[in-house]
């Protein structure tokens, strides 16, 4: 029972972490796909990608470090790795959804990258939390708390 519970919690815990983290690396790539597209004036597909990029090292290191409690730096390369060929195929994703929502749909790019992201966050979790740092334990759950 009490395990249970401390189980909960550190889901409960890490799923506020990974949508705050996912909040503030939502915020880097919307900013920066403002201010490529709207002020610098570049395409917003390719500014898309960019802010994408930008957005992937924010995400890495806060989903790590601070959401899952992964403090192991061993694997730390090859988390990487496989966090950038699973945010690779979200770019894919994210570069397809928002072209679809943008010119089929006629919704605002920025809107349609937030109804973007909100998709890619709900697989991303179950991803991160299960493949790339399923080295959350008890302990390193308990001492990120």
């Amino acid at each position: 029972m009490i395990m249970q519970e401390l189980f909960d919690k550190i889901t409960q815990q890490s799923i506020i972490r990974f949508i705050i983290s996912g909040c503030i690396a939502t915020v880097v790539n919307l900013a920066i796909l403002y201010v490529l597209t709207d002020i610098f004036g570049i395409w917003y597909l390719i500014s898309a990608v960019v802010s994408f990029l930008a957005a992937f090292f924010v995400s890495f290191s806060l989903q790590k470090f601070w959401t899952f409690g992964d403090r192991d730096t061993n694997q730390l390369h090859l988390q990487a790795v496989k966090y950038f060929i699973f945010s690779s195929i979200n770019l894919v994703l994210n570069t397809i959804m928002i072209y679809i929502f943008t010119d089929f749909f006629g919704i605002w790019y920025i809107l349609s990258q937030i109804f973007t992201a909100a998709i890619i966050a709900i697989e991303s979790f179950i991803i991160y939390r299960f493949v790339i740092f399923k080295t959350l334990t008890i302990k390193n759950a308990i001492t990120s708390l």
